[in-house]
């Protein structure tokens, strides 16, 4: 199944560049009945070990095949902090999906009893105030290993103070499933 669902997402990427639409979705609907379910997935595209689109859906609000082949074409040529992905890049760009749980609201008094309630490396992060709203994947991880960290640069990416937590925003938490 991980390699079908990064073959649809490559194969998405290639029909947006070439302009054509060769995913038989009624075939693999009929081969895999749960690409028909309601699935929240985000497609990750690094170059060079360097990210270069990421985009993706926080809650499931349509079938899961429908969601990756419109997550893969917007993670290549959608990302605003990117120009489209080109067709030499194609040829050189590493894809990964990530599944997602639903999310679930983290009830906290304060920093240090949020501290205690996520799980540095695993948990993604929704943060909202307001109308300002971020996300983080759990492989954000990887580059921010320490809650402080990643918690400065959500809030950052939210449009907020580095230090927004200390006005209690909301916050889930969810899981994903890597596919690479």
């Amino acid at each position: 199944m991980q390699n079908v669902i990064l073959s649809i997402a490559k194969q998405a990427i290639k029909d947006g560049l070439e302009h054509t639409s060769t995913i038989d979705t009624n075939a693999l609907l009929k081969h895999y009945p749960e690409f028909s379910k309601p699935k929240a997935t985000f497609v990750t595209l690094t170059l060079d070990g360097q990210l270069r689109g990421c985009i993706g859906s926080l809650i499931a609000h349509r079938p899961f095949l429908d969601d990756l082949i419109y997550n893969a074409k917007a993670a290549a040529f959608d990302d605003p902090r990117f120009y489209p992905l080109s067709s030499e890049e194609f040829l050189h760009v590493s894809i990964e999906v990530s599944l997602l749980s639903a999310p679930e609201s983290v009830e906290y008094s304060d920093t240090t009893d949020l501290k205690s309630k996520i799980t540095v490396g695993e948990d993604g992060i929704i943060l909202q105030k307001g109308a300002r709203k971020a996300t983080f994947l759990p492989q954000v991880w990887e580059q921010l290993p320490t809650f402080e960290l990643f918690f400065s640069h959500l809030c950052q990416k939210a449009g907020l103070d580095a230090h927004c937590l200390e006005s209690h925003p909301d916050i889930s938490r969810y899981r994903v499933k890597k596919v690479k």
